[in-house]
């Protein structure tokens, strides 16, 4: 594995009217009826261009434009709209924009320009782990600077252009306060587009836009929404994603479809926590100056490149806010049972198995949903004990905690570090609120201060925040082998899950449950970008103690978690992916397909010079079930000039190691 990277973030200089229209109805009625404190001062638009106020009633807009994708605002009869087009082909058509505040005031429906910024920035910077050594952030941003006819509200739009797609936010200008009810940004898709809509840990459904399930319970948001990411292909071969970034102090951002609108997917702020525990909040309050969180859309000429620009959402967030992250440390996991003894194995277990971290699940304290003291270990558990043999050993421990525990996290964490523990797994998160939004980064900036990793689980959504807090180092918010889901879906989060952030997955080897083969779940390790890796899931270090019938361990062995170089060789959203990654001068190759067996033809031209020696993990003959089939081993030297014949049963994989020779 690579060594952890230290973090050096290089910013570079910034360069340089009709009848109104009516407001529009609620958009929360319309939903229920059918079923800078954190942005300013990192706008990066400290540069002013030539001041701009037409006000002669005439449609102006302004485009930024970079590497073949743009983004174009403009105003007609006083209305702000937004567009987005890549290599001249449509991703968002005409679509709205605008905030409603408490007071039902509308910014957005009848204003006028008084200013206008703009200017392009180049900036590369090191994360201190990731898909690639070093990020180039490169785009060019508009920004108008605007004023509600009616009310005097001074507030902005800003829009950046990426080669990788586009992005917006509003900014509150005026200094105060400021209610936010709704946000009123539409994302209108070409004719064709097919969506991938999933919500909380739900399999991924395609359909239309206008389609989107109605889901929800009596204590949660209610109707056609569905979760970021959000995958939509579009009529024309293009593919593009929506995510956010920068999420701070607002409510997470879901998608619904519009009655009547069969092609829009319209903003919905989440009143409710994600799975109905704690207040309801139907509005926002927030200090200004304020910038709501980027609305990013990352757009792919073909499937795979979309999963190679999944760092645009990194780029919208804010820089680490970390001065020291040398003791973050990526790397895979090992869950032990509830005691002393299968700890202490656990550890033996992870030191044969190349494991960074062992880790003790629910339960270590006590029933989770009845025990709200993470204080102190069952009887059964010797935690000291496990703590300084792991840590004799170079492993470290993270500890299970669900969110009953969590009342007093500064002494909770103040404890653990104590103890020695390197990491924390925060359960049960009720991601969706404001409230919520504010505490889950509270609790990343807690753990930082005792020097703590921190996964957090159940239904949370990435936002960018691992770039600003690196220590929240994952998050689960997918399907992953609790569920066992099919194959089908595993080659869908690459292109939609994934593309946001990190995820914790759980992969699972030889585990009966597995509707996919073996190689498939070995693949997942290359395909999947999962800085915090937990592997052997529902096993025991006993089940592995004859390796010889486990022919895949020396792939898990190996395969880091963190990489130097990325680059995505083929895909297709639902139906298979590859995926080759470097870490310093060896590639892991991962592919993976769905229930249908197929060969990929793989160009090796990403190699350097010279020969490499390829270890293949392949499917053997498909047994009764997936499961079943056996992984084949087999080596071969290959160069940069050959192409490799990548053979996947049903449901199956290949994984591959490849080293200069």
């Amino acid at each position: 594995m690579s060594p952890t990277r230290g973090s050096r973030e290089q910013e570079a200089p910034a360069p340089g009217r009709a009848a109104a229209r009516p407001a529009p109805a609620s958009r929360r009625a319309v939903l229920k009826g059918a079923a800078v404190t954190a942005g300013l001062a990192a706008t990066g638009l400290g540069t002013t261009g030539p001041a701009h106020a037409a006000d002669d009633g005439r449609p102006e807009s302004v485009t930024a434009r970079m590497g073949g994708t743009s983004i174009t605002l403009t105003l007609a009869g006083g209305a702000l709209r937004w567009s987005a087009r890549r290599g001249g082909r449509t991703v968002i058509g005409d679509s709205a924009l605008g905030l409603r505040l408490g007071d039902g005031t509308v910014l957005g429906n009848d204003v006028r320009v008084t200013g206008h910024r703009f200017g392009t920035r180049r900036t590369t910077w090191t994360p201190v782990y990731g898909r690639d050594a070093t990020v180039t952030d490169l785009y060019q941003e508009q920004c108008w600077d605007l004023r509600d006819r009616a009310t005097g509200i001074r507030f902005g739009v800003q829009v950046r252009a990426y080669k990788t797609g586009v992005a917006l936010r509003h900014l509150l200008l005026d200094e105060g306060t400021a209610t936010i009810a709704e946000e009123l940004t539409t994302f209108v898709f070409p004719d064709g587009t097919t969506v991938y809509s999933a919500r909380d840990e739900n399999a991924y459904e395609p359909v239309a836009p206008g389609a989107i399930p109605v889901t929800g319970t009596a204590g949660t948001d209610t109707g056609p929404l569905t979760d970021l990411p959000l995958t939509a292909t579009l009529g024309d071969g293009l593919i593009a994603c929506v995510c956010e970034s920068a999420r701070v102090d607002y409510p997470r951002l879901m998608l619904s479809s519009v009655p009547g609108e069969p092609n829009t997917l319209a903003a919905f702020l989440m009143e409710h926590t994600a799975r109905g525990t704690g207040p309801v909040e139907t509005t926002s309050t927030v200090a200004t100056p304020f910038a709501t969180p980027w609305r990013a859309v990352v757009i792919g000429a073909t499937h795979a490149e979309l999963v190679d620009n999944a760092e645009l959402v990194l780029n919208l967030a804010p820089p680490n806010a970390l001065p020291d992250t040398s003791w973050i440390k990526p790397g895979k996991v090992f869950r032990c049972e509830l005691s002393t003894a299968a700890g202490l194995q656990g550890v033996d277990f992870a030191v044969a198995r190349g494991l960074e971290y062992v880790e003790y699940d629910a339960g270590w304290y006590g029933p989770e949903f009845t025990t709200p003291d993470a204080t102190r270990p069952i009887p059964a558990i010797d935690l000291p004990a496990v703590i300084a043999y792991a840590t004799s050993k170079g492993v470290g421990v993270f500890l299970y905690v669900n969110r009953l525990a969590l009342t007093d996290a500064d002494s909770l964490f103040g404890l653990y570090k104590s103890w020695g523990v390197q990491g924390i797994k925060l359960g049960f998160i009720n991601d969706g609120t404001q409230t919520m939004t504010n505490q889950i980064v509270d609790w990343a900036k807690t753990a930082a201060k005792y020097e703590l990793l921190i996964d957090m689980h159940d239904d949370v959504r990435p936002f960018g925040y691992e770039r600003t807090y690196p220590n929240w180092i994952s998050l689960e918010g997918v399907r992953g082998n609790e569920q066992f889901p099919t194959a089908a879906h595993n080659v869908t989060l690459p292109f939609a899950r994934n593309v946001g952030g990190p995820m914790d997955y759980t992969i699972c080897y030889g585990q009966s449950r597995d509707k996919t083969t073996n190689a498939h779940q070995m693949a997942m390790a290359a395909v999947y970008y999962q800085p915090l890796n937990f592997l052997f899931w529902y096993d025991k270090p006993s089940k592995y103690s004859n390796p010889a019938n486990w022919p895949g361990l020396p792939w898990f062995n190996a395969v880091p978690v963190t990489w130097d170089e990325s680059r995505t060789l083929d895909g297709s959203i639902g139906e298979y992916i590859a995926v080759a990654r470097r870490s310093g001068a060896d590639w892991y190759l991962g592919a993976m397909t769905n229930e249908s067996s197929r060969t990929l033809s793989l160009p090796l031209s990403f190699l350097g010079s010279g020969t490499y020696t390829a270890t293949v993990y392949a499917d053997g003959t498909p047994g009764a079930r997936p499961y079943q089939t056996p992984v084949v081993v087999s080596t071969r030297t290959v160069t940069a000039a050959d192409t490799l014949d990548v053979a996947m049963a049903p449901a199956g994989g290949q994984a591959i190691v490849l080293r200069p020779s």
